[in-house]
């Protein structure tokens, strides 16, 4: 299976923030949205960066509180991005999000964003598939 099956996500349901907003308003975000990342785009909308909730845990963490809070998304997203592309095989993406050791992973079409996949959506599809595997082989063998 290919990464551009597990979502069809519409562009107006996708998520994403710009560079120049506040650190306080990610974490709204995020919370608003339950999710664990934001993709941070530019006024042409390409991608320029990501932040997680890890980004800012670590922020606040180093910092005054109220003053990380405060911070633009600029100064604290994760600017090096591994990216994929909606031809990428779920085990692509599966192998590379557990070497790299990240749970977020953009998804491009050229230089447009057009998904962004969770290791959860990963463990999902797989669960799917050994599911269908399984009946299919019962059928089989009690057929």
């Amino acid at each position: 299976m290919r990464l551009g099956d597990i979502h069809k996500v519409s562009p107006a349901k996708l998520q994403t923030i710009a560079p120049e907003e506040t650190v306080r308003e990610a974490a709204r975000q995020l919370c608003r949205f339950n999710i664990g990342a934001l993709p941070v785009c530019d006024a042409g909308g390409e991608l320029v960066g990501i932040i997680t909730e890890r980004d800012i845990m670590r922020q606040v963490a180093s910092d005054d509180c109220h003053e990380a809070l405060e911070l633009r998304v600029a100064a604290v997203m994760t600017r090096n991005l591994i990216i994929s592309v909606a031809d990428d095989s779920v085990e692509d993406a599966m192998r590379i999000m557990t070497e790299k050791r990240i749970r977020h992973l953009p998804v491009l079409d050229g230089k447009t964003l057009v998904d962004i996949i969770s290791i959860g959506d990963v463990v999902k599809n797989k669960l799917d598939e050994s599911s269908v595997e399984i009946r299919f082989l019962r059928d089989y063998v009690t057929g």
